[in-house]
């Protein structure tokens, strides 16, 4: 078993004063001395924001590298290992898989083993899923932000346009004259196939689904081509495309 202590401050100027790291140390040593532990390394995390997971911070991801079954992480404060509810949940979940000991002093001790961890554990998920719903939320208002000032958001360019450097589309003159036949060759009574037969022969390279979307895209996708005259028969009149 091996003992760590973590220790975390957010800015370079603490970082290099020690401000708060001889505070945390002192707490975690203490701790340790009261449960009859002893801490074998101290694991300093220098400049480094909570905000950033701990999993993807240069010391936490040495001591992440380092862990075994049935070691024991100590840190004074949750803070100085998660700033992000998803973040505390993610980790505790995988320190537990290993059969880590995760000990936070303002806590009151192992939150991964003991009694409170089912109490933490049940409060983190809370704050975890109303994290997720405000990610969400902000990221439907960012696309629908996007989506109103013709910003692309992502995935297959859309026949007609172009991307901008800054992510806006802007309309492509040649596609848009080819979705200007489209729309006439769908109103002449065209099938979906037949017009892209009729655009590759003028060297446009669309399938008759790509055809159907951009025809949608334009508001015509969808409407059934006329009626052809029929034969007295009821079968369509000769020359009809299907």
């Amino acid at each position: 078993m091996t003992v760590y202590a973590y220790t975390r401050v957010s800015t370079a100027r603490q970082a290099s004063e020690g401000e708060s790291l001889d505070v945390q140390q002192r707490q975690i040593s203490g701790y340790a001395l009261m449960h009859g532990l002893t801490v074998d390394e101290t694991i300093i995390e220098e400049g480094v924001s909570g905000s950033v997971p701990v999993s993807d911070r240069p010391a936490g991801a040495v001591l992440f590298a380092k862990l075994k079954a049935g070691d024991v992480v100590i840190a004074a404060k949750l803070d100085r290992l998660f700033r992000s509810a998803l973040d505390a949940l993610q980790t505790v979940d995988d320190l537990k898989a290993k059969d880590v000991k995760l000990h936070l002093i303002d806590l009151g001790g192992d939150v991964a083993g003991n009694g409170i961890s089912k109490l933490f554990m049940t409060i983190v998920a809370a704050f975890a899923e109303a994290e997720r719903d405000r990610i969400r939320e902000r990221i439907s208002q960012v696309k629908a932000d996007q989506r109103q000032r013709g910003r692309f958001l992502g995935g297959k360019r859309p026949f007609g346009y172009q991307i901008t450097a800054d992510g806006e589309l802007v309309e492509d003159a040649a596609e848009q004259k080819t979705i200007t036949k489209m729309r006439a060759l769908r109103d002449d009574g065209l099938s979906l196939r037949a017009i892209a037969e009729a655009l590759a022969e003028d060297g446009t390279t669309l399938s008759h689904v790509a055809v159907k979307k951009v025809l949608g895209r334009s508001g015509s996708g969808d409407a059934a081509p006329p009626k052809e005259p029929a034969t007295s028969a009821g079968q369509p009149a000769l020359g009809t495309r299907w």
